[in-house]
């Protein structure tokens, strides 16, 4: 089955006002994105991670905007990210469309491609992952591959860079669309010439795409046909819908030639000494054991348990003690002189060093940890073994009604619960999705980790892996257990979950760099305006009551928390420091270590925070207080969003209640455990 198509034409250097990348999930289409525009997104490899699209300027063609689409495996619009993509590139009408391509997978990807060349569109199509390709010992014909297409094809590593200028280069060359036609068997290229005619009515801009939409509306694709019963009148729509009853089978037939030209073009092009896919490889070893049905949990923990023991044990605490040294003595000390050296009055001096420095830099002295955390999960994402992780985790996710495509964003909840909850945009199922939303906050956000990196250390210094390691795994099953009874209350629908998996990959220092860098700078940036500013207001409230200046202990800062420190009265740690940076922590709960800097006046003191709260903590105390700020309520954005995606705030209600209930409860427990433990 072969279709002889003429190359598309190439003209001079044009001007693009729109280029959309599109193709598969996990074929490196962000990465295409990212060399394009220099924005600093997220290089992942889990399908859904860009549920909308994402947009930036093409930073080598002046004026052209890059547009990300979201990963689909075809376009027969039966879920969120396909209708997104069909009713994009059906009604923008891009300057030019980047079909990102796995060269290691080539039949599989080229279903996607042969749709997209037939709604007639600009296309260019990009070969990623070459290195990968030649490792597999396949080497393709790209001229061939080319006349067999009929559009431009470029060669690309795009993780490391390989082939850019080539991409730029042939989008700076007019490519008009190819005169692509799939050669499907005689039976069914007359039903799709008869419902062609029925679109004969069809208003631009669908009227070029008259044979794509007519072959899409025999498939039953929802999104092409609600949009043609729009554009025609009712006899051509009646004559359409009597085509699809009459040849029932045509959609079949249609999917079926699509994959057996698939697999006839791959065959032509690519030459290898095997089987097209490639034998057996590492890759498939090393998932034998990592994805091994009793073995690949307990791997995935010890995994997380050696990141956690190289961030707080190895290399991030180490680090950030160095840090706290530095800006609890010298630093602090340095400022103090120069102030005074200055003239500047005691209330600015104490604003500066007990406020702002005791609160801003309280904070600060944890950013090796989160660089070092961050640093790891970006490793094992961009190496292709968080993609495993949901797979392992598939089991569990089922028991409680889920699937492991509800540990995708419970993953990203990790990092923040704000687009982790967001990230349930790709979850069809609006039960699942509404049960996902309410059990990501459980899941230990980053922020969460500053107050880890504080009291851990501090109390539990020769087991501080372990204790965090506890900790991660407690808010895991706090979220399963919550999507458990959630699911009871609800109920959820299908949980299938099927998931294609990105080959085992070293990942760049480029991409692990940038990743990691936007992390820290975000902490940084909540550090400088936020946690900044709540600590000055922070230190007045500390200065001043209704009497005047008071000392701290009589201030509205000391009211404020003891009117909330009596709940925490049976776990020992009721004091008014600690209420009131619980109530802060409601805001952002990195707060919760700039505050206690704050009340505690950590600018100053002689060892730091640290030794401050050793004197007001006992162990088992601490260790209640992490339980606590590990599950109550979620900060103000979480509790934002999840208001944004339920569209209720009664579910809104339910979450800050059941949260701060659910951590006292626990706290309370832990507290009484630990007594006997510690």
């Amino acid at each position: 089955m072969k279709s002889a198509q003429q190359p598309a034409e190439v003209r001079g250097p044009v001007a693009l006002s729109t280029i959309a990348l599109a193709g598969n999930p996990n074929t490196g289409k962000t990465s295409v994105f990212n060399l394009l525009t220099g924005t600093r997104q997220y290089v992942g490899n889990w399908p859904g991670v860009t549920v909308e699209k994402k947009e930036g300027l093409c930073k080598d063609l002046p004026g052209c905007r890059v547009v990300d689409l979201p990963g689909t495996y075809s376009l027969a619009a039966r879920s969120p990210e396909e209708r997104v993509a069909v009713e994009y590139l059906l009604y923008q009408g891009p300057s030019a469309v980047v079909n990102v391509v796995d060269a290691s997978s080539l039949e599989r990807h080229l279903y996607f491609t042969a749709q997209l060349l037939e709604m007639r569109l600009p296309v260019v199509v990009v070969l990623n992952m070459m290195d990968t390709a030649a490792a597999r010992g396949f080497n393709i014909d790209v001229s061939l591959l080319e006349q067999r297409l009929g559009v431009p094809v470029v060669p690309m590593t795009a993780r490391r860079g390989i082939g850019k200028e080539q991409l730029i280069r042939r989008l700076q060359s007019e490519v008009t669309p190819a005169a692509f036609v799939l050669p499907y068997p005689r039976s069914v290229a007359a039903v799709v010439a008869r419902a062609e005619e029925a679109l004969a009515a069809l208003p631009e801009p669908l009227a070029g795409r008259r044979r794509a939409l007519a072959v899409m509306a025999l498939e039953g694709n929802p999104a092409v046909i609600a949009a043609l019963e729009q554009a025609l009148p009712p006899t051509a729509v009646a004559t359409l819908a009597n085509l699809r009853k009459e040849f029932t089978e045509s959609g079949e037939r249609i999917r079926q030639a699509r994959h057996e030209w698939a697999a006839q073009t791959a065959r032509e092009v690519v030459a290898s000494g095997g089987q097209l896919q490639g034998e057996r490889t590492w890759s498939d070893r090393l998932d034998r054991w990592l994805l091994h049905p009793i073995l690949g949990v307990p791997l995935f923990l010890a995994v997380l348990f050696l990141l956690f023991q190289v961030t707080f044990s190895w290399v991030g605490t180490p680090l950030s003690d160095v840090m706290d040294s530095a800006i609890s003595g010298p630093i602090a000390a340095g400022l103090q002189a120069a102030l005074e050296a200055m003239g500047s009055p005691g209330w600015f001096t104490d604003l500066m060093i007990q406020g702002i420095l005791g609160g801003v830099g309280a904070v600060l002295v944890f950013i090796p940890q989160i660089a070092v955390l961050f640093l790891g999960l970006s490793f094992l994402e961009d190496s292709g073994y968080m993609a495993r992780a949901a797979v392992i985790t598939d089991r569990v996710m089922q028991a409680v009604g889920l699937g492991g495509r509800s540990f995708i964003p419970m993953v990203l909840g990790f990092g923040c619960n704000v687009p982790a909850i967001m990230a349930t945009r790709t979850l069809e199922d609006p039960r699942a999705r509404l049960v996902t939303v309410l059990a990501i906050p459980f899941m230990s956000c980053s922020a969460r980790l500053s107050v880890y990196a504080l009291l851990v250390p501090a109390f539990f210094a020769r087991h501080q892996a372990e204790v965090v390691f506890l900790l991660y795994l407690v808010g895991v099953a706090a979220a399963l257990g919550t999507a458990w009874l959630l699911g009871r209350l609800v109920g959820t629908g299908d949980s299938l979950f099927v998931m294609e998996l990105p080959p085992y990959h070293a990942p760049t220092a480029r991409n692990l760099t940038l990743h990691t860098w936007d992390k820290v700078k975000g902490f940084l940036r909540k550090a400088g305006t936020i946690i900044f500013s709540v600590s000055v207001l922070l230190w007045f409230l500390g200065r001043f009551s209704f009497q005047g200046t008071v000392p701290v202990e009589h201030s509205f800062l000391a009211g404020l928390g003891g009117w909330i420190a009596p709940l925490f009265a049976p776990m020992d740690f009721a004091t008014w420091q600690a209420g009131v940076a619980l109530i802060t922590g409601f805001l952002a709960k990195e707060l919760v270590v700039a505050t206690m800097g704050v009340a505690y006046g950590a600018g100053e003191a002689a060892g730091g925070l640290t030794a401050l709260l050793q004197g007001a903590f006992t162990p088992a105390s601490a260790l209640a207080f992490l339980f606590f700020v590990l599950l109550y309520t979620p900060c103000l954005s979480t509790v934002a969003v999840i208001r944004r995606e339920t569209g209720s705030w009664k579910w809104t209600a339910a979450s800050v209640v059941y949260s701060a209930s659910l951590a006292w409860v626990v706290s309370l427990g832990v507290y009484h455990i630990a007594r006997w433990w510690i």
